[in-house]
C-alpha cells in the first residue's frame, strides 16, 4: 500500500491537505539526482515521506507516511526536514499526530548527515509530546534501522500491521555483517507484540476503529456521568470476612470494571498480564486506567510494576487523569523478582503516582496486599469497595510471623485495621461503596465506576 493509499484508508474522504513543499536536490550529485528522479517516477512522490492534515472521524489530525516506494523509505537530509516542520507544525497547531513508517532507515547516499537526523526529527517529537499532545504510530512492513530506533518508537501508542518485519538491524545486514543468518521470528510484529514492545497487531482495515477508540479519549471531551452512584452507611466488621470474599472467583475485578463502567477502551501492551493498561472513557470521563488483574491469580513482579509505571508516564504526558485499580495477593517472592530489583520498582511507583500532576483516583477493588498493592494506592482520591482491604502482609504470613503457624490469620485479619472502613477512619481511603449480599460482578463494577467518575468530574 503506498503512503497516499494508506492516507485515503484512515483518513475522511477528501481532507487530507499536504504541507509538503518541493525538494531541492541542486547540491546532490548528478549520480544522486538521477537515482532521486528514478525514485519519484517509481513512487509517484518526491520524497520517502508525506505530510500534511487531515480529519479522522471529523476530528483534525497530521500525517507523516513513509513512501516504501522512494528508495525504501529511507531518510535523507530532505525528508527529515520535512518531518520536522510537519511535526514541529502540528505542535503549534495543537495537533495529534498520526504516523505510518516504512523504512530502511537513514539513506545511505547521504551517510553520517542523514544518519544524524533522526536526532532531530526526535527532538521535535519530544517536543510535541512534552506539549500535552498525542503521538500515534502505525509501522508498516518494513520498519528497522534508524527509523525504528527515532520516531518509529516514540508512540504514545505504537500498533504494526501484520507479519510486518520490524526490527533495528536488517537481517540481510546481519547475515553479511555475522555470515549467518538472523534467527528467524524475532523481528515480527507479532512477536514484539507478545514481547510489549508495541502494543498489538491490528489489520489495515482495522486502523481507521482503533484510531477512532484512541482519540475518543485522547481529544474528545468529557461528558456527564451517566451512571448512579451507590449510597448507603457500611458498617466496619469481620476484617476476615473481607478477606474471604474478596478472594471468591466470581467477584468483580479489573475486567469487569473496564466492561461494565467504561467504554472506548483501548488496551495497551501487556507483557506481563497481571497489570493491565489502558485507554479508556470511564462513565464518560477519559483517563488512562492501570488495574491490576486478579483473574491471572498472579503476584506482581518487576515486569508488571514497570507496566503499570508507564501507565501512570502516559497519564503525565497526556495531560489525563489515571485510574489505579488495586486487586493483588501481593509482590512475587522470587529470586527471579530480588535479582529483578522488585523493591525498586515498586518504590518507583510510588515514586512516581505520588508527583503526577494530573487528577489521580485509586480504587482498592478487593485483595491489597503488600508493597504490589502500596504501589498503586497514592492517589489524590482513594475509592474503596466496602470488602476491599489492605494490608502488609496477607494475614496468613502475618501469622506466620507473629506465631509460626496460619491459623491465626483470622484473628489477625480482625486485629489490623485493615477493612474499608477502618481504612476510612485512619485517612487511608477517602470514600467507601457499600456492597449488597445481592451483587453481581456487573452491578458492583457499575457502581465503583460511577463513584470513580464522579471524582474525576469533581
Amino acid at each position: 500500500m503506498s503512503a497516499r493509499e494508506l492516507a485515503e484508508v484512515v483518513l475522511d474522504t477528501g481532507s487530507f491537505e499536504s504541507w509538503d513543499q518541493p525538494v531541492d536536490v541542486n547540491n546532490h550529485s548528478a549520480e544522486y539526482q538521477a537515482q532521486l528522479e528514478a525514485a519519484g517516477q517509481k513512487s509517484g512522490t518526491d520524497e520517502s515521506v508525506i505530510t500534511g492534515r487531515g480529519l479522522m472521524r471529523g476530528r483534525p489530525v497530521a500525517v507523516l507516511v513513509s513512501e516504501f516506494g522512494f528508495l525504501a523509505g529511507s531518510i535523507g537530509s530532505a525528508t527529515a526536514t520535512r518531518i520536522t516542520a510537519a511535526v514541529r507544525r502540528a505542535t503549534a497547531e495543537r495537533l495529534p499526530i498520526l504516523a505510518s513508517t516504512a523504512s530502511g532507515g537513514t539513506r545511505m547516499q547521504e551517510g553520517a548527515p542523514a544518519f544524524f537526523e533522526m536526532v532531530r526529527i526526535s527532538r521535535a517529537l519530544m517536543d510535541h509530546k512534552a506539549a500535552g499532545l498525542p503521538y500515534l504510530v502505525h509501522l508498516r512492513h518494513p520498519t528497522t534501522g534508524g527509523v525504528f530506533a527515532s520516531w518509529g518508537s516514540l508512540g504514545h501508542v505504537t500498533v504494526a500491521e501484520p507479519g510486518a518485519l520490524i526490527g533495528f538491524l536488517g537481517p540481510k545486514v546481519y547475515q553479511a555483517i555475522h555470515s549467518s543468518p538472523f534467527p528467524s521470528d524475532v523481528q515480527t510484529a507479532e512477536n514484539l507484540a507478545a514481547h510489549g514492545v508495541i502494543d498489538g497487531v491490528v489489520e489495515t482495515a482495522d486502523l481507521p476503529i482503533l484510531l477512532d477508540r484512541a482519540l475518543g479519549v485522547l481529544v474528545d471531551p468529557a461528558t456527564t456521568p451517566a451512571l448512579v452512584r451507590r449510597t448507603g452507611e457500611v458498617v466496619d466488621g469481620s476484617g476476615w470476612e473481607s478477606v474471604v470474599r474478596t478472594r471468591q472467583t466470581d467477584r468483580a475485578g479489573v475486567r469487569e470494571l473496564l466492561r461494565y463502567g467504561c467504554s472506548g477502551t483501548v488496551r495497551l501492551t501487556e507483557p506481563d498480564a497481571s497489570v493491565l493498561v489502558a485507554l479508556t472513557r470511564l462513565d464518560g470521563q477519559p483517563c488512562v486506567l492501570v488495574g491490576q488483574d486478579r483473574a491471572t491469580a498472579r503476584e506482581l513482579g518487576p515486569a508488571a510494576l514497570r507496566q503499570a509505571r508507564r501507565g501512570m508516564r502516559l497519564a503525565e504526558e497526556l495531560g489525563l487523569p489515571l485510574v489505579t485499580v488495586i486487586d493483588t495477593p501481593g509482590a512475587e517472592l522470587s529470586a527471579a523478582a530480588e535479582e529483578g530489583g522488585l523493591a525498586g520498582e515498586i518504590a518507583q511507583c510510588i515514586a512516581t503516582m505520588s508527583t503526577l500532576r494530573v487528577p489521580t483516583v485509586s480504587l482498592l477493588l478487593g485483595q491489597g496486599t503488600g508493597g504490589g498493592a502500596l504501589a498503586l494506592l497514592p492517589a489524590t482520591t482513594v475509592v474503596a469497595a466496602e470488602n476491599a482491604w489492605l494490608a502488609p502482609l496477607p494475614p496468613e504470613g502475618a501469622s506466620a510471623i507473629l506465631y509460626r503457624d496460619t491459623t491465626h490469620a483470622p484473628d489477625l485479619a480482625n486485629a489490623q485495621h485493615i477493612t474499608a472502613p477502618a481504612l476510612r477512619v485512619a485517612g487511608i481511603v477517602h470514600h467507601v461503596v457499600p456492597e449488597s449480599s445481592d451483587d453481581t460482578p456487573e452491578s458492583l463494577a457499575v457502581a465503583l465506576a460511577a463513584e470513580c467518575a464522579s471524582r474525576l468530574v469533581n
